[in-house]
């Protein structure tokens, strides 16, 4: 293996390996190394997420407009890339729906910042419940949005032809192998594998994902940030209710603030169904089990009370999250029962299979947010 590289990146997840693609097809001269502790790439929240490739209408125009930009032209990337690589993406459109009179208020705000953001009326479409059930019969609401560019893909398959589009240019992936120590000497990054072999780099981009700030502390930068983990669990709907709707159906969140929960309705690229993700936290960005969690549990409540996280977790509002999300985790029905509410149609009796759960990491300043 080679000990010298212009530039390494740590986190083979969708966006390290992009990173690695665009660097090495811009310059195909320098030496460029990713490192990934696991045994392929996109193995955690890359691979584990509901395979939505989302038009900007979320996003704040004046806030996010960065998002926003990355949003918007993400979506036909994504989509011109499928087709160079025969990969599987379908422009199924998603749907938000508003359960209540205050959500209609939500849902033109989107509409709003889609328009801002990008998007042209045939994109994008705010109807009443009387139109939307001329479309999807089965869907209960006051309001939907309907987003008609919104595809579906997944993104494992994705990131592995990235992976090998950038393997093409030079850049060599150094799978199964862990990052232990990095340091900076003479003008170069030391990093560490495994507590036993060393490479060097002129440059160093951390895309570790729930370890990024970890990597971020080892080398004295975002002091003053932490993370936090939440696991997104999933479940599988029977084929009897494959074609229950078209497209996806996803909730206006209850607690703007946390716009992750309130789990939706999932149509996958395969046709498969599932209902999901909730948001339970957890210690880890590992944390799929019940040891990893205890592990981490005493460390991760110390830092966490150490920094302002410690504003987030003695919020009443987020305990009181916390505490639904952990019920939800618990018991299938209290899950199924919050998509129940706009396809009353399902019977939380019929759905038996757990899915695949990931875990997104948050990151949370000095003042807690």
């Amino acid at each position: 293996m080679a000990h010298n590289f212009d530039v390494i990146i740590i986190g083979g997840g969708i966006l390290g390996t992009s990173i690695s693609y665009f660097l090495s097809h811009l310059n195909k001269s320098k030496k460029i190394a990713v490192i990934e502790q696991e045994h392929n790439v996109a193995f955690h929240t890359s691979g584990r997420n509901t395979g939505k490739v989302h038009a900007p209408y979320l996003y704040n125009p004046e806030k996010k407009k960065l998002f926003a930009k990355a949003a918007f032209h993400g979506y036909e990337m994504w989509e011109e890339y499928s087709k160079l690589r025969n990969l599987p993406f379908k422009k199924d459109g998603v749907i938000e729906v508003a359960l209540d009179k205050k959500g209609n208020s939500v849902l033109e705000k989107y509409l709003k910042w889609g328009k801002q953001n990008g998007l042209e009326d045939k994109d994008i479409k705010l109807m009443d419940s009387a139109e939307l059930k001329k479309i999807e019969p089965e869907i209960k609401c006051e309001s939907a949005l309907y987003v008609y560019k919104d595809g579906s893909t997944d993104y494992s398959i994705f990131t592995d032809s990235v992976m090998k589009d950038s393997e093409s240019s030079g850049t060599k992936f150094i799978l199964d192998t862990k990052v232990t120590k990095i340091k900076k000497e003479n003008g170069k990054w030391k990093i560490t594998l495994d507590d036993q072999h060393e490479v060097f780099a002129k440059f160093l981009i951390n895309a570790a994902g729930g370890e990024a700030i970890n990597i971020a502390h080892d080398v004295g930068i975002a002091e003053k940030l932490t993370d936090v983990h939440f696991r997104g669990e999933y479940w599988k709907a029977p084929k009897e209710y494959h074609n229950l709707t078209k497209t996806s159906v996803y909730s206006v969140p209850e607690f703007p603030d946390y716009p992750f929960l309130d789990p939706h309705w999932i149509i996958r690229v395969d046709g498969s169904c599932e209902i999901g993700p909730n948001a339970v936290p957890v210690f880890s960005p590992y944390g799929y089990n019940k040891t990893e969690n205890i592990k981490e549990f005493i460390p991760k409540m110390l830092e966490m009370l150490g920094s302002g996280a410690r504003k987030a977790i003695f919020d009443k509002q987020f305990q009181e999250l916390a505490i639904n999300e952990i019920q939800s985790s618990m018991s299938k029905s209290a899950m199924i029962d919050r998509v129940k509410r706009f396809l009353p149609k399902i019977d939380a009796d019929k759905i038996t299979e757990k899915g695949t759960a990931g875990i997104r990491s948050s990151v949370i300043d000095e003042d807690g947010k």
